[in-house]
């Protein structure tokens, strides 16, 4: 089969990174797909089949390892890489006065240590011409309630791509972030019920349905490809309009006021 391109992928197993894992293959693009789980990344693999080849990796993005063994994959298997994409992640923060030092060195290794490492041995074999997008969220945008020590990481993402975008650009390496909102992907099972959450999300978001993993993934395929290729150093929101506007649904604006606190 005839490697056009060559992407890194993590969290590949579900939601977001097997959505734009599916969207590079369909372009002919070869995956190393990494995730904790081999099981979901082997039926990513069989799904893929005849599309696009795809590497299995099967780590944790914070063991110390795992970025040396995706780019050796990618280098081992293909010879190349051309795109990163820095997917991998939990949500359920705290907020500040609830996080021990144990949930604080959680978050920010999860989604700050571990892309981070992951860019930085991703450098070692891209070259003119690749693309990095790293995922943030629509925490690191505007202060939301309970976002901790995960909107600290996520901010830290956008200040980490932008350094990027200024140091590496000169290489012809590009690097942006997606910062998706709620999106309806495993990640966010727990909470799609709560009334509260769909309050300040659904209620809250101008366009009239809910985000999937796929309304990120296409982001995401648009700043790899050449048709983004004079964008660098962006952050381009997935969120339906939740963090630019300050809409109300009909029933929010009508509902009983409880007053200000």
């Amino acid at each position: 089969m005839d490697v056009r391109k060559v992407a890194i992928v993590t969290g590949a197993g579900s939601g977001v990174g097997q959505a734009v894992s599916r969207l590079l293959a369909a372009e002919g693009t070869a995956i190393v797909a990494v995730g904790r789980g081999i099981a979901p990344l082997e039926a990513l693999r069989d799904e893929l089949a005849g599309q696009a080849e795809v590497a299995v990796v099967a780590a944790d993005v914070t063991e110390d390892d795992a970025p040396a063994r995706a780019v050796e994959a990618a280098r081992s298997r293909f010879g190349r890489l051309d795109y990163l994409v820095n997917n991998a992640g939990v949500g359920k923060p705290f907020p500040v006065d609830e996080t021990t030092d144990e949930i604080l060195d959680f978050f920010l290794g999860l989604h700050l240590r571990a892309p981070f490492r992951f860019c930085r041995e991703a450098l070692s074999l891209m070259g003119d011409g690749g693309a990095i997008v790293n995922l943030a969220s629509s925490f690191a945008l505007i202060g939301g309630l309970r976002g901790g020590a995960y909107s600290a990481a996520k901010s830290g993402i956008i200040g980490l791509s932008k350094h990027m975008a200024a140091q590496y650009g000169p290489r012809g390496i590009r690097t942006n972030v997606v910062a998706p909102g709620v999106l309806e992907t495993p990640m966010t099972a727990y909470a799609w019920n709560n009334p509260r959450f769909r309050r300040m999300n659904f209620d809250m978001t101008p366009l009239n349905r809910t985000g999937t993993a796929e309304d990120a993934a296409h982001a995401i395929r648009f700043l790899l490809s050449d048709e983004a290729r004079f964008i660098n150093g962006q952050v381009l929101a997935v969120d339906g309009g939740w963090t630019s506007t300050k809409f109300l649904s009909e029933e929010a604006v009508t509902a009983e006021p409880v007053g200000l606190r």
